[in-house]
């Protein structure tokens, strides 16, 4: 993985989390992309977990995608998700409380489609990842 891959993959995950709250989500280290932070429940362990991801909105919702770089396994957040899908979504200091789903089916194709559009290496990381479909969570608000 060299440039931009190692830069997102081992650089952004450490500073960004610093730079978000102490710029209240003014400023990131990804001028190209949005920035969310997910926060879930780890399925191990059951400690916070606190993941910088890009993502784009569909609508209303907020799409995230389990790209995890193109590996052949999905990335741990997706398997906390799994086990409890309500969690905290914050970005450019504003935060919700969301379910997230798997998109699947036809649904699944349409925000692929919309997700390459959004991020171009998506259909290179779809290549690397194999026989892996990666997968695309729709996270709809919780209303209070």
């Amino acid at each position: 993985m060299r440039g931009a891959g190692w830069y997102l993959k081992h650089v952004v995950p450490r500073i960004e989390p610093a730079l978000s709250e102490w710029t209240r989500g003014r400023v990131t280290s990804l001028p190209i992309s949005p920035v969310v932070f997910l926060e879930t429940v780890a399925a191990r362990g059951g400690r916070p977990r606190r993941t910088p991801l890009t993502y784009f909105t569909h609508g209303d919702d907020v799409i995230l995608i389990a790209s995890n770089f193109g590996r052949t396994r999905n990335p741990a957040w997706y398997g906390d998700l799994k086990l409890n899908p309500r969690v905290t979504l914050r970005a450019r200091g504003q935060s919700g409380q969301f379910l997230a789903r798997e998109a699947t089916g036809s649904e699944r194709d349409a925000l692929w489609a919309l997700a390459k559009r959004w991020t171009p290496p998506l259909a290179r990381y779809q290549d690397m990842a194999g026989s892996r479909t990666i997968p695309l969570i729709r996270c709809v608000e919780v209303k209070r």
